[in-house]
């Protein structure tokens, strides 16, 4: 009897209704938890712990990250996946500009938009081959290097100020 070969955790497909629920209302805390009055305008919890300097938009990566995470786990192809990243990236590496940044992550809504790309394989998932591990660990290792990176820019231009005020 041969053994079958090893596998990434997937989420079953009786899952995947309630899973899609969960994702879709951390996206919609994350970008658009309450809407102005009037308006189809949302804040949500991404752009508010955006304004906090230097571990802001890396915690904003940190948890947009779960949704590429669960993503994989439902079966979305490397395409998706890498598509995904992207818009996080944008968002965060957006965000590191000061109040520039910050509007625009009121704009553009990674997670919803993320979300969206995950609805559109989910309507034919047998048409797209699903990525396999190395590349999920790749993209999981991006994620956590551009996470790095919005910690990293705030300290080198805060060290780069202060030379420059001191004298240094």
């Amino acid at each position: 009897m041969s053994q079958q070969p090893f596998r990434y955790s997937t989420i079953e497909p009786e899952a995947k209704a309630p899973t899609l629920k969960r994702l879709r209302q951390l996206a919609r805390i994350l970008d658009k938890a309450i809407v102005i009055p009037g308006t189809q305008v949302g804040i949500g919890l991404d752009p508010v712990i955006g304004l906090l300097p230097g571990v802001g938009d890396f915690l904003g990566v940190l948890l947009s990250s779960y949704i590429v995470l669960e993503a994989a786990r439902l079966g979305a192809p490397g395409s998706t996946l890498g598509r995904m990243v992207f818009n996080i990236a944008i968002d965060g590496l957006a965000g590191t500009v000061p109040l520039i940044g910050d509007f625009f992550d009121f704009a553009w809504t990674a997670n919803t938009n993320n979300i969206k790309l995950l609805e559109e394989y989910l309507k034919f998932p047998n048409q797209k081959k699903q990525a396999n591990k190395w590349f999920i660990a790749g993209v999981l290792i991006v994620l956590l290097l551009v996470a790095i990176v919005l910690v990293a820019i705030p300290v080198i231009l805060v060290r780069m100020v202060m030379s420059i005020l001191t004298g240094g």
